[in-house]
Order: structure tokens, then sequence, then C-alpha cells
């Protein structure tokens, strides 16, 4: 019987991780061979069983609710359908203040380092993991806790994480071999000032900032900056021109942003071939306006 193609759910929930393993290897086994394995990782406001705030209705499921203007299916627009790809949803308690939800998204990278296990256990196949906000301090921590080669590819987007944490992630086995591509933009300046004053004092600088230095395999795309833009429509992925100066959200609600992730999973776009520039300087789009041109509307994906 062919299996229902929802994402597999997982849920690290009170340093368990809850996950239907017999149901991950059916799917495992039912995979093209080429097909990739891709955890999605929330960020902050979001867990497990909340109504109105559980990952799995919402960013995470095949079918969010239409009424919600920050839902739109990851797995979807991303090709995660079972066949063409097999999407794994993880789920932690992020719906509480940033203070605990920092320090539960560290421990949770234990559950992403079970489950890269688990699926190389059952498969021998690599993962990749699309993470947003605090998600990509879950994707970091499990790096020092795997082997090399088990994790190919991070996308992170508008992470909430710091310089100094993520350069040591990548000084591991599994750090020096994984390829990320940090998706950032003068739109989340608030919020990653937020972040390193209010969690780290301002003595600590967010990769949202852009990390400089990370290696061969770190890309840093800034998706607001007008040469980038028109670096991206020439590989022929436009994006439209975001709707706000601010928002934490515009890495995946950008019609167009869902599509380039998408090559990037699928091995159709490599990452050296993304814009590598400069960013503009901080706080331009919010006092300047600086940033996109207009450009079209575009479809999500």
């Amino acid at each position: 019987m062919t299996d229902d193609p929802r994402p597999i759910r997982a849920d690290a929930l009170r340093g368990e991780l809850h996950l239907d393993r017999n149901r991950l290897a059916r799917k495992l086994a039912e995979l093209p061979p080429q097909a990739p394995v891709v955890v999605m990782i929330h960020g902050w406001r979001y867990a497990p069983g909340f109504a109105g705030d559980c990952p799995h209705g919402s960013i995470l499921s095949l079918d969010p609710p239409e009424d919600d203007p920050r839902a739109v299916s990851w797995p979807r627009h991303l090709g995660l359908d079972g066949k063409a790809g097999l999407g794994i949803a993880l789920g932690w308690s992020a719906k509480c203040d940033p203070w605990r939800a920092h320090l539960r998204a560290g421990w949770t990278g234990a559950a992403l380092a079970e489950i890269v296990r688990l699926v190389d256990a059952l498969s021998g196949r690599p993962v990749q993991i699309i993470a947003h906000s605090m998600g990509a301090r879950v994707a970091l921590s499990a790096l020092p806790l795997i082997t090399s080669g088990r994790v190919s590819r991070m996308i992170l987007l508008a992470a909430a994480e710091t310089r100094g944490r993520a350069l040591a992630a990548l000084d591991t086995p599994a750090g020096r071999g994984v390829e990320v591509i940090n998706v950032t933009t003068r739109e989340n300046d608030i919020f990653d000032a937020c972040f390193e004053w209010g969690i780290h004092l301002g003595l600590r600088t967010s990769i949202g900032q852009g990390l400089r230095r990370g290696g061969p395999g770190w890309h840093d795309l800034w998706i607001d900056q007008p040469h980038a833009l028109r670096a991206l429509a020439a590989l022929g992925h436009p994006l439209a021109d975001p709707p706000q100066r601010i928002c934490h959200w515009s890495p995946y609600l950008r019609p167009g942003t869902i599509a380039l992730y998408r090559a990037l999973i699928e091995g159709r776009l490599p990452a050296s071939a993304l814009p590598g520039q400069r960013p503009g300087r901080r706080w331009s789009r919010l006092i300047l306006g600086g940033g996109a041109r207009p450009g079209p509307a575009l479809p999500v994906a």
C-alpha cells in the first residue's frame, strides 16, 4: 500500500525524539536513489500540539490554513511529496520567551542528530536541512554530534545564531564537509539586533549579518541587494520585491525564494553560482528604504 505524501512528523519534546520509525523506513525504501531527504525546522513561536501555532498544521504541512499570511507550505513548494523527495518535519517547543527558546534550540540539536543517524542507518543517504530563525541554531547545534558527510547541505533563513557558534560548528568533521547557504536580508536587521542585544547583551554578532569567513562551503546570500537580485534573475530565479521594509519571514514568503531553494536542494543550481557580493549598509532598508528594486508579482514557487 502506498503511503500518504505528508512529511514524516518528528517532534523533540522533553529531551526525547518522537518519530514513526516504521513509516520512515518504508518511505526511504520507496524513494528513488537520487531523491533528496530534507529535514525542515521552524523557528520561534511554534510548538507541536498548540492550536494555531503547531508547525505541522502550518509551514511544515502540505496544506496550511489559507487565512494565515505567514503559512506557506514548505514541503509542497520544495517538492517533498515522498516521491521526488522526502520531507521530515521537525517540531520543537519554541512557544515561549526567546531566552528559553534559545536554550531549547541548542538542546534540540541532539534530536536532529538522531534523525540524521537514523536516516543513515536505514538508507545510507545524506540529509539536507532547511531551517528558519532559531531553527538555524538547531541545525548548527547538530553538527558536532554527527559524522562527516551525513549532512550535505543546510539552507538557513534569517538565522538566529552567533558568528562564534557557527564557526565552532563548522570546525567539526561534519561542519567541514557541509555546504551552507545563509539566506539573509536587511529586512531582518531589527530582529538580528533584538537577538544580539536581548539574548547576548550586544557582545555577539548574528550570522544574519553574514559570516564572511566561513570557508569554501559557506555562502552568504543577500536577497535584498540589487546586485544579488540581478544575478539571481540571470540564473533563472527572479525574486519579487519585498512588500515591507521589516520582515523576519521574507526569506520564505517572498515569491520566488522557495523555488530557488528547491533548485539548490535538487542540485539543479550549484551554490557556487550564487552571487557573493558584500551586503548593503546595516539599517539601510529601514532608514533609507534601500535594497531591492520593485519587481513583478511572481508565484510562490
